[in-house]
């Protein structure tokens, strides 16, 4: 470790608070009335129900969302045996790792003791505490009694990292490199370095996903396991101890041979051995933290091996936490009481499955902008990428259910809508939009058609059955870079502007609805040509139910079009951009932070109805802050006189709704200030959750604040107010915001077929 990074780590680790994990209360404890209720007399309450009824320990406790890590510290990384209490960085790393990718919470307990016995008892006593124990760094043969014994004593699932986390991830990675050496894994010679607890994991896995216990050749550190050393070997070993006379050391072993599985030392491998290995070699070379053989060497030596390592520097990095936060996730929803084969072979096969999906936009950005495809370099999934929560966590609760262990059933489609509520906040908001959105699919149009974002997210959305898309642009183009992306190229339709033969019929609609604004003849058929302009002539017409467009320039280059084409609703008559902000408790909804710089009190007045109707749109009951720099008529400016008038007559437009200001966006969520110093503010016992700011400025400056300071999710800008669906996107939306704005606007589709504002119906969970 250079010495920069070893003081980063250091600081990174001293910096208070020290360590890594804290305990966070889910449940509010600021009042007597919380207070009674947390603890006693009201938390004696659930005890009786839970002694009356014990599986409701489930319902009211974190019971079914708590793992123990366990570690006495005998093999820890590449570190050997350094004891309970050294071990300690890395348990509480272990916990940082299940909350950020499966939102599980964990207690790291480190036992000062090396006797299996003692290991064994402490667990069994946590059983009424933990959902599941996850073992970790306990040297061989130790572990696989310890975890045997606990498996068959205990009814909650235990599971050693070290032996299954690995073999589940390289099972995966296995199942793919097989299929692109052209090799049916049945037929791989494999040879094994190393004899620990992850190699003979892998061993035991590899054969169950159908690979040929016979084919395998295992070498420790006094050479190859066969029979004549039976009587120096443990059980483990011995069940892989190949017959009197094959090769006996590595060097010969991997003459010939399929595929390297290295969990041993580094620099154990070099060229020529590599070079000894059948075609298109499959080499796994696994030591941390530096492998056998270095990516570069091994393809180097054999430029047609497909190769992964640990390091995340290098393609194809093993890393285990593709696996246990997910395998867990799975167990724990189905209250499981145990983590079995069925399970983990499900695991691997939904890491090979996605490893074969088309990689989100959202995943390349966090890996620097660097693109994925299935192939030699991409066996198996990065480990950020965030579809793998619901891919592996929903294959793990099928085969739980599928296979007896598990105490819950759960519905699967609505499962992995839960799923994605964890994902963050905004997936949990938007699911509404898509399961309607998927109950009728809409043509929707995307003048952006060679955009790879653009590909990805149709690509995706096809699969879901979300949207029928109209890609524009020219054919070669979109097919083009549609193959480069590795996508079907025939999946949606096509159609290029300028060849298109509405085009003349559009030039000449074009021409009558503008001509009265500057537009003649040619200019008409040149504008026609502009894809979002021959797009909303699309959706004009009926050619198309929605469009989702603005990906190629500045956002009012992309709306002014159309909005010149595309008829406002009838009503209200102004079109207004609503951000929706969401924080960890609450969604907002601000407005305007698009379309209207500076309001006056009549267009506040409608963009209020307008963010209106989106909250309700969400689902949510408008309560309306309208904000100023004063409150209630306590500063004498013009500014605030015009949020004054807009009150009053937002007040005899709309009698019903719950709307006050002008206020101070800090008092109107300060209700023990406000009934103070207002009582007869109309903000009293209620939150306000649609924020109308008296300019744009103040409007868009405020969401983007909260967006970089405070971490709030946001989903918008979202147009209210035009008759047909649109929906804006800006230069740096990603593949989430495609798909997010088409279900928005399919949704608006179906809704204007019937003739009434959008209202997407609840969620599945």
């Amino acid at each position: 470790m250079s010495k920069s990074l070893r003081e980063e780590a250091l600081e990174y680790h001293r910096r208070l608070p020290a360590g890594k994990t804290e305990v966070i209360p889910t449940k509010p404890c600021s009042t007597q009335r919380d207070l009674s209720l947390a603890y006693t007399p009201g938390v004696a309450e659930p005890c009786l129900e839970i002694k009356r009824e014990p599986e409701k320990v489930f319902e009211y406790t974190n019971r079914a969302n708590l793992v123990a890590v366990v570690s006495n510290g005998t093999a820890v990384l590449g570190l050997g045996n350094i004891g309970a209490l050294a071990s300690k960085p890395v348990m509480e790393g272990k916990g940082v790792l299940f909350k950020r990718f499966a939102g599980i919470d964990v207690f790291d307990l480190e036992l000062d003791t090396e006797d299996p016995e003692e290991i064994i008892r402490a667990c069994k006593l946590l059983e009424p505490t933990v959902g599941g124990i996850n073992l970790e760094d306990i040297r061989a043969p130790e572990c696989f009694l310890i975890e045997e014994r606990l498996r068959e004593e205990m009814d909650i699932p235990v599971f050693h990292d070290d032996q299954h986390g690995t073999a589940i991830i390289s099972g995966a990675a296995l199942l793919n490199a097989a299929e692109l050496a052209g090799k049916r894994i049945e037929d791989l010679r494999i040879v094994f370095s190393g004899a620990g607890a992850a190699a003979i994991a892998c061993a035991k896995h590899y054969v169950r996903l159908g690979a040929d216990r016979r084919k395998f050749l295992m070498v420790d550190s006094k050479g190859t396991i066969t029979q004549d050393r039976a009587k120096e070997l443990n059980a483990y070993k011995l069940e892989f101890a190949a017959p009197t006379g094959a090769p006996q050391t590595l060097r010969d072993a991997m003459k010939g041979a399929d595929v390297f599985v290295g969990l041993s030392v580094k620099g154990l491998v070099d060229q020529d051995m590599v070079r000894s290995m059948a075609d298109k070699p499959i080499i796994f070379a696994l030591a941390n933290p530096d492998p056998e053989i270095s990516y570069s060497k091994a393809k180097a030596a054999r430029p047609d091996a497909i190769v992964a390592t640990g390091r995340s520097d290098t393609p194809n990095q093993v890393n285990n936490v593709l696996g246990f936060p997910f395998v867990f996730r799975g167990a724990l929803d189905t209250h499981s009481r145990s983590i079995n084969e069925e399970m983990k072979i499900a695991a691997s096969h939904a890491l090979a499955d996605l490893a074969r999906e088309d990689v989100p936009e959202l995943v390349t950005r966090a890996y620097g902008g660097q693109r994925f495809q299935f192939g030699p370099d991409y066996l198996i999934p990065k480990p950020f990428d965030y579809r793998i929560l619901l891919w592996e966590a929903c294959a793990v609760a099928k085969a739980a259910m599928e296979s007896g262990v598990a105490r819950r059933t759960v519905d699967l489609e609505e499962y992995r809508y839960e799923l994605e509520r964890k994902l963050g906040r905004r997936w949990q908001v938007m699911q509404r939009f898509v399961i309607k959105a998927k109950g009728d699919p809409k043509r929707v149009v995307y003048p952006e058609g060679t955009d790879p974002r653009v590909l990805r997210a149709v690509h995706g959305m096809l699969d879901e059955g979300l949207v029928r898309p109209i890609l524009l642009g020219p054919r070669e183009a979109i097919e083009a870079q549609a193959r480069e992306l590795g996508l079907d190229e025939d999946r949606w339709e096509l159609v290029d502007p300028r060849r298109d033969e509405r085009r003349n019929r559009f030039a000449a609609e074009h021409y009558r609805l503008l001509q009265r604004r500057g537009v003649n003849r040619e200019e008409a058929r040149r504008e026609v040509a502009r894809p979002e302009v021959f797009g909303a002539h699309l959706v004009r017409c009926g050619d198309a139910d929605g469009m989702v467009a603005g990906l190629s320039g500045r956002l009012a280059d992309t709306v002014r079009p159309v909005l010149r084409l595309l008829q406002v609703r009838e009503g209200i008559g102004h079109v207004a951009g609503v951000q929706v902000v969401m924080t960890k408790e609450h969604v907002t909804f601000f407005a305007d932070t698009t379309m209207t710089v500076d309001p006056t009190a009549e267009e506040l007045v409608k963009i209020a109805l307008l963010a209106c109707q989106a909250a309700r749109e969400f689902h949510e009951e408008p309560v309306v802050a309208m904000l100023s720099f004063s409150n209630f008529g306590s500063v004498r400016h013009p500014a605030a006189r015009k949020v004054q008038r807009a009150v009053e007559m937002l007040r005899t437009s709309a009698p019903n709704l719950i709307v006050d200001g002008e206020i101070q966006a800090d008092l109107a969520f300060m209700p023990e200030n406000l009934k103070r110093l207002y009582p007869h503010s109309r903000f009293i016992g209620k939150r306000p959750n649609v924020l109308v700011f008296p300019d744009l400025n103040s409007a868009n400056i405020s969401y983007k604040l909260l967006q970089q300071l405070a971490g709030a999710e946001t989903i918008g800008p979202i147009l209210v107010g035009l008759k047909a669906p649109f929906q804006p996107l800006q230069p740096q939306s990603e593949t989430t915001d495609i798909y997010h704005m088409t279900a928005v606007v399919v949704a608006e589709a179906q809704e204007a077929e019937l003739g009434r504002a959008v209202r997407p119906g609840p969620p599945a969970v």
